[in-house]
C-alpha cells in the first residue's frame, strides 16, 4: 500500500493547505460564504475582482470565496462548491452584499 498523501486536490477542503493565508466562514445577505484571505506572497497569477472588473495583479493580497454549499446547477453538474470560487479585492468583497 502507498503511504504518500493524495493529491491536494483529491483531499475535502478542510485538508487542503492554506498557502499563507486564513480560512473564515462570512455570512451575507445572499447565503454563507467561505472566505480565505490569501497574502501577496502566496499569489503568484493574476486574477479579475468580480466586484470591480478589475485585475488583481500577482503578489497582491485578496480573498477567494466560495458559496458553503454549491448552486443547484453545479450541484446536478457534479460540481462542487469550489468550482465556483472567486479572487476578490479585500475591499470589494467587504463591500459587497
Amino acid at each position: 500500500m502507498s503511504r504518500r498523501k493524495p493529491s491536494k486536490w483529491q483531499r475535502p477542503v478542510g485538508d487542503r493547505p492554506l498557502l499563507g493565508g486564513t480560512q473564515s466562514r462570512e455570512t451575507k445577505t445572499d447565503g454563507e460564504w467561505n472566505v480565505r484571505r490569501v497574502s501577496g506572497s502566496a499569489s503568484a497569477k493574476s486574477y479579475r475582482c468580480p466586484g470591480c472588473d478589475q485585475q488583481i495583479p500577482p503578489a497582491t493580497p485578496h480573498v477567494v470565496v466560495w458559496p458553503d454549499n454549491p448552486s443547484l446547477l453545479g450541484a446536478l453538474g457534479g460540481a462542487q462548491s469550489l468550482d465556483e470560487r472567486r479572487h476578490w479585492h479585500t475591499a470589494c468583497w467587504q463591500r459587497s452584499r
